[in-house]
């Protein structure tokens, strides 16, 4: 009997299975966060995750809403100001990945959190960079999490927010102290690397059930294949449980909030 899941839940799992135990993760609030809590209540008990806030090895029993989401502190090993955050532990080379997600991204893997449209007349302002531009620039490497839609993955984003590998792909070329940059992103589509050359995106993997006709379908530019096409692994019925779960948690306690 085949499991019953959404392509959300396939896209948590999915990216949840990206961290491995033992990693420091620095974690972007919503989806980046339901995946890496996902990964440490499953397979990845001894992953170290940080958040922006200041908060070290976090454990929270719920999502937050926001970095200043009381439960993570309180579920923390300890909290650190957010200039040692930075500079000591991100800057200082300590955070393995960095998860992230966007409301655009381009065929280069920017990043765009700033605005839509035109930069003088935006017609949507988004919430800004936060610590994202710093985290792509530190982490030893950059998975980013989003919808799979048109309007979110651009051939060009309207602004560079956070570095991928830059307009022309080579943004990082020649660049000192710099971490790999995105290696994965991870949709309710499929799975995309950066070619190694030109550091344009590639499907590498379709989830079930996903062709390849929906994946050109929600994408703004001519996306390419790889010529060794995967097909995602399924959610386990473990990995499902505890996903559910911990949504479930998440929304009573934000319904008494």
């Amino acid at each position: 009997m085949s499991l019953e899941y959404t392509s959300s839940e396939m896209m948590s799992v999915t990216a949840a299975r990206a961290l491995e135990n033992g990693m420091t993760c620095f974690v972007g609030i919503g989806l980046p966060s339901e995946a890496a809590n996902l990964a440490r209540l499953t397979h990845a008990p001894d992953v170290v995750l940080i958040y922006e806030s200041g908060t070290l090895q976090t454990k929270p029993d719920t999502l937050p809403l926001s970095i200043g989401d009381g439960e993570l502190c309180e579920s923390a090993l300890t909290t650190v100001a957010v200039p040692e955050m930075f500079r000591y532990w991100l800057q200082g080379g300590k955070v393995s990945v960095g998860f992230l997600g966007t409301a655009q991204i381009d065929r280069f893997a920017n990043l765009n959190t700033t605005l839509i449209g035109d930069y003088k007349a935006p017609k949507v302002r988004l919430p800004g960079g936060g610590g994202a531009p710093e985290i792509a620039t530190n982490a030893g490497e950059v998975f980013i999490t989003l919808k799979h839609s048109k309007r979110a993955f651009v051939k060009d984003v309207d602004f560079v927010t956070t570095l991928g590998f830059g307009r022309d792909g080579k943004g990082r070329d020649n660049v000192p102290n710099i971490g790999k940059g995105p290696t994965r992103v991870i949709t309710d589509l499929c799975v995309m690397k950066p070619d190694p050359e030109t550091k344009e995106l590639v499907v590498v993997s379709l989830h079930p059930g996903v062709t390849r006709e929906d994946v050109i379908d929600a994408t703004g530019w001519e996306i390419r294949f790889a010529e060794q096409l995967e097909s995602t692994p399924e959610p386990s019925e473990n990995e499902l449980t505890i996903l559910r779960e911990l949504k479930a948690r998440t929304e009573r306690a934000h319904a008494d909030a």
